[in-house]
């Protein structure tokens, strides 16, 4: 593994995996922080000159560039890809410190199979890995998660291979790193890409039962299995439509402080603690807030939910459910 990952280093590998701060010794701090930025400026220049399109992303750090470096080189090399494109928040621009890097690798349909097989021998290839799994546990085999060392960072990389035609089904919109004869561009330009979400209806006809769920948990004393099925249910439900209720992608609790402040304090103060009225009290919290988003993105659907009136989305309504739910909760 390691004769392939350092036959394939380059300039941006030299100045931030080895760097003039590592080669060079200097006794001035002041002269080493001058020297490791130089470095670090030098890598800029010399890496975006040979990769233009890593040119927009200026919030990339040196040890994420330095990897994008390289797996633009390595799979440019390899004639089974078609091309290469990256999602995330490396396509919104928005990479901090803690980001990881999603790739989507296109791969010639005559050499899916093949390839698919060597998988973990090219993840090796492209840095110092770690370890790698593949993504079975969030219904996504086709993904490799890896952890590399990355210079003196830890990094964590999602490699998702996919044949050439599939890579039209997707949730954002990557940016195209590299491809052959415009192939991924075309594929990308004929569909949007469009982030799931449940029908409002979807979440009513689900809540109320898992409201009397969680307090069958509390009621059997299962105080920690209800501590996980509030996280479910921030994560599943109230999370997804407190985005959507404010123009945000509703991808789940990521983010959510920054996006929602107001909600993340509200969610902050009922945290339950390992109590029976305690819990109790978070779930009828949630509930109160699942009502307020149904409210705010329906259309005031009827009981019988034939009719809907206002802009919003239809939803039948069960309310039959909600107090036998509630009054449950009450009673556990």
């Amino acid at each position: 593994m390691a004769n392939m990952y350092y036959r394939s280093f380059g300039w941006g590998d030299y100045l931030t995996h080895y760097g003039l701060f590592y080669t060079l010794k200097f006794s001035d701090w002041f002269t080493q922080v001058i020297v490791r930025i130089l470095a670090i400026y030098l890598w800029q220049v010399c890496s975006k000159r040979a990769f233009p399109m890593l040119k927009m992303m200026t919030s990339a750090l040196p040890h994420q560039l330095s990897f994008l470096e390289r797996i633009i080189r390595i799979t440019q090399q390899n004639e089974q890809f078609a091309g290469l494109s990256i999602t995330g928040s490396a396509s919104t621009n928005e990479l901090d410190q803690y980001s990881d890097l999603d790739f989507v690798l296109a791969v010639k349909p005559d050499s899916y199979d093949m390839l698919y097989t060597q998988r973990q021998a090219l993840a090796e290839s492209f840095g110092e890995l770690l370890a790698c799994f593949t993504g079975e546990h969030v219904g996504e085999p086709r993904v490799l998660i890896c952890l590399y060392q990355e210079a003196e960072e830890l990094l964590h990389v999602d490699l998702k291979f996919v044949a050439l035609p599939d890579v039209a089904q997707r949730v954002d919109n990557p940016i195209v790193l590299w491809e052959k004869e415009g192939q991924l561009s075309d594929i990308y330009r004929g569909a949007e890409g469009h982030y799931p979400m449940h029908t409002l209806q979807w979440f009513e006809d689900r809540f109320w039962v898992w409201i009397q769920y969680g307090a069958a948990k509390i009621g059997r004393g299962e105080f920690f299995e209800t501590l996980e099925f509030i996280s479910f249910l921030r994560q599943t439900v109230i999370a997804p439509l407190a985005k959507k209720a404010h123009g945000f992608e509703p991808n789940g609790i990521r983010r959510i402080e920054q996006q929602l402040p107001e909600l993340t304090a509200e969610l902050k103060g009922i945290l339950p603690n390992l109590d029976k009225a305690s819990l109790q009290s978070c779930l009828y919290a949630l509930a109160d807030i699942y009502v307020h988003y149904r409210e705010m993105l329906s259309s005031n659907a009827s009981e019988q939910g034939d009719e809907c009136e206002g802009e919003g989305e239809c939803v039948q309504v069960n309310h039959k459910a909600q107090r036998a739910a509630l009054d449950y909760l009450s009673r556990v």
